[in-house]
């Protein structure tokens, strides 16, 4: 995979200028249920543009996709909104994950810790808000998991 893509540096640019995001808002919040609805309006519209793609992505690729994939796509990142986006401790993070100190995900943290945390268990952090067992699993797992919807999920999320 190359480290460099067109959509990584669109990304990016996005980073440091929020106001290009357009995330389909009224797409995303039509699918979720009221609790998974209340996480997507706490991301920063970074997230949100970003999670809107990669559901979207999983749609074309299977079309028969269960609801709780969708719905699990569109808040997969739900647990970054924890803390305030920073764009240079995202690139920090991203960069240095390989190398990233273990820390536990409790309790949360300030400062690079707290960066290196919410980098780590942000799966766990929105798997922990969601009600529907499906929807909590799929976001807990789209890190590490092994099940089919999980596994899809994560080579979406990676695309972007």
């Amino acid at each position: 995979m190359a480290l460099v893509t067109r959509k990584r540096l669109i990304r990016l640019a996005k980073g440091f200028f929020p106001a290009l995001c357009r995330p389909d808002d009224a797409w995303a919040l039509a699918r979720l249920a009221p609790d998974e609805a209340e996480l997507y309006r706490a991301m920063d519209v970074r997230d949100r543009e970003h999670n809107v793609a990669v559901a979207r992505r999983l749609l074309e690729r299977w079309p028969d996709a269960p609801d709780c994939a969708v719905r699990a796509a569109l808040i997969h990142d739900a647990g970054k909104s924890l803390r305030p986006y920073n764009v240079w401790e995202r690139i920090f993070t991203a960069l240095l994950e390989r190398r990233a100190p273990e820390v536990e995900p409790y309790p949360l943290r300030t400062g690079l810790t707290g960066a290196w945390q919410v980098r780590r268990h942000h799966p766990r952090y929105a798997a922990d808000r969601i009600a529907d067992p499906c929807v909590a699993r799929l976001v807990g797992e789209h890190h590490s998991g092994t099940s089919p919807w999980a596994v899809r999920l994560r080579a979406i999320d990676a695309e972007f």
